[in-house]
Parts: structure tokens; C-alpha cells; sequence
């Protein structure tokens, strides 16, 4: 018994999934969130899984992780595996603003407070 007809675009085959991330069902811990923007550093090579080859030919561009999978049409705990073993044989970089260097952060409390009290006065 099925669900009813499947999205257009979307194939959530079980075993198509299954083949495509390994049999692995979880990404590296916090690598991605879906506003991630991934970046390719390299071009696909021969003999490369075709999923990994598009993800580096759409991603020249910086690419948020969340239009990879929808580019991809598979589900986004797939899309961030399959970017996983990308980011981990170094053939894109995530950039998010939390991985910021430590400079581009907001000043320390004790600053943010001293400016407060003397908007206070004015």
C-alpha cells in the first residue's frame, strides 16, 4: 500500500537513498545547517559518485545546503551526508557565519554596557 503518487521531482526510494549515502543515516555533527552556504574547491573527477559530481558543479557559486537539496531532490539529511564526505576529502568549505573568526564577534559584555550607560547620559 502506498502513500499515494510521489512528488514530482522527489524520488525518496528507500533504496536509492540507502545506495546513495553508504547506508550511513546521519551527518557529521553540527557540519551544516540548511543556510550553510558550500562552496566547491575543486572540479568533479572521472569515476566520481554523480551526486557528489552535481554538487560540485552547482556549488562554483556559493550554494546553501538547503537549495542542494532541493536541487538534487532528495531529502536534506541526504543532501548534508553526501556533502559530509565532500567537506571531509576537502573538495568544498562550508562558510556560516557562526565559524566566523573569533575578532568578527561582538564586543565583551563589560564594552556593550559602557556604551549603554553613556547613550544613557547624552
Amino acid at each position: 500500500m502506498t502513500g499515494g503518487p510521489a512528488l514530482p521531482g522527489r524520488d525518496d526510494d528507500p533504496d536509492r537513498l540507502y545506495t546513495i549515502t553508504g547506508g550511513r543515516s546521519r551527518a557529521p555533527e553540527n557540519a551544516f545547517d540548511l543556510v550553510t552556504l558550500i562552496v566547491a574547491e575543486r572540479q568533479p573527477t572521472p569515476g566520481m559518485q554523480s551526486e557528489h559530481a552535481r554538487i560540485l558543479r552547482m556549488c562554483e557559486a556559493p550554494t546553501a545546503v538547503v537549495e542542494v537539496a532541493a536541487e538534487l531532490s532528495l531529502p536534506v539529511s541526504v543532501a548534508k551526508i553526501l556533502l559530509g564526505d565532500l567537506l571531509e576529502s576537502g573538495a568544498v568549505t562550508a562558510r556560516h557565519p557562526r565559524f566566523a573568526p573569533n575578532k568578527a564577534r561582538l564586543p565583551d559584555l563589560d564594552t556593550l554596557k559602557q556604551v549603554l550607560h553613556g547613550l544613557q547620559r547624552l
